[in-house]
């Protein structure tokens, strides 16, 4: 499949360099990192949450798990994990489970952890469970400037 059409269309709206790298499936963003080498804290994955009115994306290190808590307290309303089919339909031309963490690129409100701000290489999925790309940190810093930051992960 490769790199999901809506996210290749918005990286290149935004004028952000970028390279794909295919490596072997895997079942997981923290099983990406290892296949491929990268550091588990320099992967951004997203994590389709529900709340009232919709779902959010948060965006932590493949290292990491989200902490409800914090994102219930940033958006002042309760959160849950979304199920599988719920995060699919907002991510169409994307596998099932392949979650981009550029929500802008789905019209989708985003949350991201700020660690990822000091990360020199960034790695996200593509849209499949083959496809990683990497940008340099400033660029994916840039990409998310307007999103609302917070210390919403905490390792595994």
């Amino acid at each position: 499949m490769g790199i999901a059409v809506s996210l290749q269309e918005y990286l290149d709206d935004h004028h952000i360099h970028y390279e794909v790298m295919i490596h072997e499936r895997t079942g997981s963003s923290l099983q990406t990192a290892l296949t491929t080498h990268v550091a588990g804290d320099s992967l951004a994955k997203g994590v389709v949450l529900t709340r009232e009115g919709g779902c959010v994306l948060a965006v932590v290190p493949a290292s990491s798990k989200v902490r409800l808590d914090a994102i219930e307290e940033m958006l002042h309303c309760p959160v849950g994990l979304a199920s599988e089919d719920e995060a699919s339909s907002l991510f169409p031309d994307c596998e099932a489970g392949a979650v981009p963490p550029i929500g802008a690129a789905y019209g989708l409100d985003t949350i991201i952890d700020d660690s990822l701000d000091h990360q020199r290489d960034l790695y996200i999925e593509g849209g499949d469970h083959r496809s990683l790309i990497h940008m340099p940190g400033v660029e994916f810093q840039n990409l998310m400037k307007d999103v609302p930051h917070g210390h919403i992960a905490m390792r595994c």
